[in-house]
């Protein structure tokens, strides 16, 4: 059906069941039911009252699906005007007082200063490049508390980046062209 094509459901938590639409921008491609499901469970023990940053949001699936499961607040980050948008009218049909958009190229805000958070989505479009830039701006812009999780998507075709020293890989699956990984941040010893 065409009209569903552009939707996403939120599969966990107060908004479970709940189907949004979302600006179909060129690349944009929500993170499958499936993948979300793994992920929150990786992230159940500290999702619960976590600030969550969500860069290239596009649909919004993982910031939204983060509020929904208890995240105390959520900061929606894209570039693309209309996408822009439509999170905007997600947050106010969804009442989300706890989400905040922001509509910035992702390098940019990452130059602005910080609140450091719990918990960071990353799924730019692939093979724009970019995962390694952010993980350094994140790194060293305050942007993470000391065991700060940093959840990440690349093209599974393509090499996984490098991560920063003081950070572990927890996490990492595959399903089909989508690599999917959780690292968290070790404090310095």
């Amino acid at each position: 059906m065409a009209g569903q094509r552009n939707q996403f459901r939120i599969i966990g938590g107060q908004w479970r069941g709940r189907k949004l639409g979302f600006f179909p921008a060129p690349g944009l491609r929500p993170t499958p039911d499936r993948v979300r499901e793994t992920l929150f469970n990786w992230l159940a023990p500290v999702i619960q009252g976590a600030r969550v940053l969500d860069l290239f949001a596009g649909s919004g699936a993982l910031g939204l699906e983060a509020a929904s499961r208890g995240a105390a607040r959520v900061t929606l980050v894209d570039s693309h005007p209309r996408a822009v948008s439509q999170l905007q009218q997600n947050v106010r049909l969804l009442q989300a007082e706890q989400v905040q958009v922001c509509q910035s190229d992702v390098l940019r805000y990452l130059t602005r200063p910080a609140e450091a958070c719990e918990l960071v989505f990353l799924d730019p479009p692939y093979q724009s490049g970019v995962l390694e830039a952010c993980f350094e701006r994140l790194e060293t812009g305050g942007w993470l508390t000391p065991d700060a999780r940093i959840y990440f998507e690349h093209d599974s075709h393509e090499p996984a980046p490098s991560l920063p020293a003081n950070w572990q890989l927890q996490r990492d699956k595959q399903s089909g062209q989508v690599a999917y990984l959780l690292a968290r941040r070790v404090p310095p010893a």
